[in-house]
């Protein structure tokens, strides 16, 4: 039977037993009629008793042989004082109640024997119920001075193995694991082909865990099975758990660390392996390394356990946990390294990523190594018993979670300091171009902001879950602080066009760094990182009017007419004009066409703008010249329509072209 069954076989024995017994003649003819004292004390024994039986898996590890010790006379004294009573009574004839609270007792016994290898008293209990117990059987009880207190161990015939045969198990277990060693580079192979086929795919979809028994001879893994069986049921489930265990903790380590993450251990408490430099590559190496060591490894590791631990069960989870502790930490050290890095924009962008591979995992650590032992009797043992300590403090589950949650809060705290970090780079220092181009700075703010805006779900996320205010969410936060950005981008922006001494270059300027967050803004969608309000503002259209009045402007009052001037003075007047016109035209071309525009579209609109207003000015002006001077007017006219429109045509295209 399963340990599983065993175990509430006897508890229901332990409760059927005591529960009979209570109601047998045996129990009236030794302790007299019930009242209220018989009934409380029956009832803390009976619980206690039950308790044992339930939970006999937990004080069986125990490693405190003073507890042992007190718990084998507990149930010697208890087994002993039944016998007495027992086979005093049944001098009589027992009623029907006796004998099933005898048959259940012995079931119970039984269940125990089969569940423990420190207590193997059922065939005492057993011949007990019958005969007393001879001096034979007496001599099968040891007593063995530790320190100042005694302590009281069954004998076990099944715990009766030679040194011989102990030697020769080992031995087998030895020659066993080293021929299975020698399968380790193949399987490695094998890993790093699945690592290859992984990195081309986003998500790992495993529906066969079987990828690491199957790689490994099954002979081999049934002799290992046996020699378990073995030893196991020999009581030397902490020799052969170290052998196992150490083969297979070694194997996954050189495994997950040395070959697949290319990382040596890391020791986050000490600050030069703070210092390591972790790029993207790594990061993207090791978010493919935890998902194929949590989704394909550790499954594979989980049914290589069950296999060679089959029919013993707790075994099984200790030795697969001991063997993943390892790895695991150091696949978590590294989460936390990231975490624990000096701030900047590359360590804000690779905690998001480390954050949401981290939450994604989350399950997958529950799922393999969820807590065996979590009830309220446990809760109360491991206070008093170290292991269970140690194995509570040490989850790999709270472990994972911590390390999420110290991710997800250093990001949050990182993030609140982006309108600092993102404009903390050189290019920020620099002055701007003297064509009137982008500030250098902008290809690495569009860039930062890009990223930013890809990681907006997961950023909102963690301002959400982990805000230091629960009245803010996540979504207000991130639009709060992107607004606070664009903000300072645009102080920083207009300050910096206070080194060009002409206004117009100035508009130009302004004109094409916020094209370059426009066309941002159209292939990402920016306008709902940043909010519409604010990109509406930035429209780079809304400089055109300021750069024509601040350029054009004085060029349109020179064609101004004036009618009510005589023929003769108007003559004059139009040609100390055009003479005037053409010099500040050549003059404002010449010097136009050394400015850039970066965008084609708003180059064409700049263009268009001024030829609305300039051409149908000046077309008018020359119209009245003709009216005034007949055909003479073409000796004073330098440009026509079509020459005013070629010289804009050729105007903010970065050098000068005309002549």
């Amino acid at each position: 039977m399963q340990p599983k069954v065993w175990r509430f076989l006897g508890f229901a024995s332990a409760v059927v037993g005591l529960l009979c017994y209570a109601l047998s003649s045996s129990f009236n003819h030794l302790f007299g009629n019930w009242n209220l004292l018989k009934i409380v004390l029956y009832s803390v024994f009976s619980f206690v008793i039950s308790l044992m039986v339930l939970f006999a898996k937990v004080w069986q590890h125990s490693r405190s042989l003073r507890f042992k010790a007190h718990l084998a006379f507990l149930v010697l004294t208890i087994t002993a004082v039944y016998s007495f009573f027992s086979d005093k009574v049944m001098n009589g004839k027992p009623d029907a109640y006796s004998l099933i609270s005898c048959a259940a007792f012995a079931i119970m016994t039984l269940s125990l024997s089969r569940q423990t290898q420190c207590f193997s008293y059922s065939l005492i209990i057993l011949r007990s119920y019958f005969s007393p117990i001879d001096a034979a059987l007496q001599n099968e009880y040891d007593g063995l001075r530790d320190e100042d207190f005694v302590a009281i161990e069954v004998y076990s015939p099944q715990l009766a193995t030679s040194s011989t045969d102990i030697a020769s198990m080992m031995q087998q277990l030895a020659t066993c694991v080293k021929a299975l060693q020698q399968e380790n580079s193949n399987l490695i192979n094998m890993v790093l082909g699945v690592l290859e086929w992984v990195e081309f795919r986003s998500e790992i979809v495993v529906t066969d865990h079987n990828f690491v028994i199957d790689a490994l001879p099954s002979g081999r893994i049934d002799e290992l099975h046996e020699i378990a069986k073995l030893m196991m049921g020999a009581g030397f489930e902490k020799e052969f758990s170290e052998v196992y265990s150490s083969w297979r903790r070694e194997w996954l380590e050189e495994c997950v660390i040395n070959k697949l993450l290319g990382l040596q251990k890391i020791n986050i408490k000490k600050e030069q392996d703070r210092a390591v430099f972790i790029d993207y590559t790594m990061i993207e190496r090791w978010i493919t390394t935890s998902k194929v060591s949590l989704k394909i490894l550790f499954p594979g590791e989980r049914r290589l356990c069950d296999h060679v631990f089959l029919g013993f069960s707790p075994a099984a989870d200790r030795c697969f946990t001991e063997i993943c502790r390892g790895t695991t930490i150091q696949l978590l050290n590294f989460a936390d390294t990231v975490a624990g890095g000096s701030p900047s924009l590359r360590r804000l962008f690779q905690m998001v990523h480390v954050f949401h591979t981290l939450r994604d995992m989350i399950p997958q650590f529950q799922s393999l190594f969820s807590d065996l032992l979590v009830n309220d009797v446990v809760q109360t043992l491991r206070d008093q018993i170290p292991q269970f300590q140690s194995l509570f403090s040490n989850s790999l589950v709270n472990e994972a979670v911590a390390v999420l949650n110290r991710s997800a809060k250093a990001t949050r705290d990182l993030f609140m300091k982006l309108d600092i970090l993102i404009f903390d780079i050189p290019e920020a220092k620099l002055v701007a171009p003297a064509n009137g181009g982008c500030h250098p700075m902008m290809d690495a703010f569009i860039s930062h902001l890009v990223h930013t805006s890809r990681l907006r779900q997961i950023l909102e996320q963690i301002l959400q879950e982990y805000s230091k205010d629960a009245n803010e969410a996540g979504t207000s936060l991130f639009t709060a602080k992107m607004e606070s950005i664009m903000n300072q981008l645009a102080r920083i922006l207009l300050a910096k066009s206070e080194s060009y001494k002409t206004p117009a270059l100035r508009y130009i300027f302004m004109m094409n760094n916020h094209r370059r967050i426009e066309n941002v803004e159209k292939m990402l969608k920016l306008g709902t990182t940043v909010g519409n309000d604010r990109i509406q503002k930035y429209r780079a259209k809304l400089y055109i009017e300021r750069y024509q009045r601040s350029s054009w402007n004085k060029l349109l009052d020179i064609l101004k007419l004036d009618s009510n001037e005589s023929p003769n003075v108007a003559a004059e007047s139009m040609k100390d004009k055009l003479n005037r016109f053409n010099l500040f035209f050549e003059n404002l071309c010449q010097d136009q066409s050394t400015w850039f525009i970066i965008d084609k579209q708003l180059r064409e609109e700049i263009i268009m703008s001024v030829e609305s207003t300039l051409l149908h000015a000046y077309g008018n002006f020359i119209g009245r010249l003709h009216d005034i001077l007949g055909r003479h007017a073409y000796e004073y006219i330098k440009y026509g329509i079509f020459d005013i429109q070629d010289r804009l045509n050729h105007l903010f295209l970065g050098s000068n072209t005309m002549n």
